[in-house]
């Protein structure tokens, strides 16, 4: 799928959707100049962004109740902390207006999956 393609569309699969974040977090990442003291938060956004989409297979896979919910909880905790790096980098550069669209759209995908990881384990641990 090429960018511009169907990456507007959000996917009802949310093993899709983690997906989907972490790869257009790289294909924003890839290829700017950001300044030196957004090297780490880049780094990070990278690690974070990534760690919802391999936590929420980890509770796909999970072996017990306990390890999905846990699992499900550390997607989230990554899901909200790729904003934070987001935020950061954003404040932090100069940010053309076509990626700073990239990036708010980001960051809103971001905040909609804390909301919807926060449902799913709402509903398992009621």
């Amino acid at each position: 799928m090429k960018s511009g393609d169907q990456r507007d569309i959000k996917p009802y699969d949310l093993e899709e959707r983690t997906y989907e974040f972490a790869l257009r977090t790289r294909l924003f990442l890839k290829g700017r100049k950001w300044d030196p003291v957004s090297w780490p938060d880049v780094r990070q956004l990278l690690r974070s962004s990534g760690s919802v989409a391999a936590n929420y297979i980890e509770f796909i896979e999970g072996v017990s109740d306990d390890d999905k919910t846990y699992r499900l909880r550390i997607s989230k905790k990554e899901a909200r902390e790729s904003g934070l790096w987001m935020r950061l980098i954003s404040d932090c550069n100069e940010i053309p207006d076509e990626t700073g669209e990239l990036l708010d759209s980001l960051m809103q995908e971001a905040d909609e999956l804390v909301r919807i990881l926060a449902s799913i384990i709402r509903k398992r641990v009621s």
